[in-house]
C-alpha cells in the first residue's frame, strides 16, 4: 500500500488534478475534477489530502452528510487513489482551531500544494471569500495505485 509521501510525489505529474467522488443521498456517486495536494492538517498536524470546494456545491452537501470520499490522481497510465474521511473548514463549515485568518492561509496552502501559482494573492483571497470556498481535508484510510 502506498502512503502520502507517494501521493505528494505524484501531485506534480498532472497539476494536482484529481477526480473526487462523494455519495449522494440516494447512494449514487457524484464525481468532479478539482486540484488537490498534500498538506499537514492545520489542527492535528497529520498529513492529509487537501482540496478546495466552492461554497454551496453538491460536493460540500454530500460531505457534510457523509464525509467518506475518494480522490484519484492520474497521469498517463499511472494513478494513485486515496480513500478517507473529510474534515471541512470554511465560512459555512466552522472548524475548531481555524479562524478567518487561518482559513485564508489554509486555502492558499492547499492551492500551492496542488501546484498552483498566483501573481496576486490578495485577489485570490478576495475570490475565495466571495465564493465562500471551503477547505476539504481528507484523512486517508486507504491509499493504493498502479505505477507509483
Amino acid at each position: 500500500m502506498a502512503d502520502l509521501d507517494a501521493v505528494r510525489a505524484f501531485v506534480g505529474k498532472d497539476h494536482g488534478l484529481v477526480t473526487v467522488a462523494t455519495t449522494r443521498d440516494d447512494g449514487s456517486v457524484q464525481a468532479s475534477v478539482v486540484n488537490a495536494g498534500v498538506i499537514n492538517h492545520p489542527v492535528s498536524g497529520t498529513p492529509v489530502v487537501g482540496l478546495v470546494a466552492v461554497g454551496g456545491s453538491a460536493k460540500l452537501r454530500h460531505l457534510r452528510a457523509r464525509p467518506q470520499t475518494t480522490v484519484n490522481f492520474r497521469a498517463g497510465w499511472q494513478w494513485i487513489t486515496v480513500e478517507g474521511t473529510a474534515d471541512l473548514a470554511g465560512p459555512d463549515d466552522p472548524a475548531e482551531g481555524i479562524d478567518a485568518e487561518g482559513l485564508r492561509l489554509l486555502l492558499r496552502e492547499i492551492f500551492t500544494a496542488a501546484g498552483g501559482t498566483h501573481d496576486n494573492f490578495e485577489e485570490y483571497d478576495r475570490v475565495m471569500a466571495a465564493e465562500r470556498r471551503t477547505a476539504v481535508l481528507i484523512t486517508p484510510t486507504r491509499i493504493y495505485g498502479v505505477g507509483v
